[in-house]
């Protein structure tokens, strides 16, 4: 199956249109029904000062899983906010696996919940909101 076939058109389109992922170094590899997958290699240069993955890495690869997973009910679906609570550090040479699930859709509102691994160890968990973004024509209070 080819990447394009895994992940869902809307999600497909905002991955396109993305021009951050290349830089960070973050792959998606699904995007369907809800649910995504998102990896990315710890590299060297992407070490704190403590010797461990920075955690905006951590918090990109996530965020990155939660917008797939989101967005593949149909673009336009944004952060409102996100918690991440880090379990464990992630070292160099680790690849981190972001798995997203959508947990409440209900309106312009969702929630989304990311594990985030390196092998069996989980690194850290996130949840995010999101809301559908305003088209123009809605009214606004």
């Amino acid at each position: 199956m080819s990447q394009q076939a895994q992940i869902a058109e809307p999600a497909h389109s905002m991955l396109a249109a993305d021009k951050s992922l290349e830089r960070l170094g973050i792959r998606v590899l699904s995007a369907s029904k809800g649910r995504a997958t998102a990896v990315l290699q710890v590299e060297f240069d992407m070490a704190n000062g403590h010797g461990i993955a920075h955690g905006g890495y951590v918090f990109a690869v996530a965020d990155t899983a939660f917008a797939m997973a989101a967005n593949t009910f149909g673009a336009g679906i944004a952060t409102a906010e996100a918690d991440i609570s880090y379990l464990s550090p992630a070292h160099i040479g680790e690849e981190l696996v972001a798995q997203a699930e959508v947990s409440f859709h209900e309106g312009r509102r969702m929630i989304v919940d990311v594990l985030v691994r390196a092998g069996k160890r989980t690194v850290a968990v996130y949840r995010g909101s999101g809301r559908a973004l305003r088209t123009g024509t809605e009214p606004t209070m």
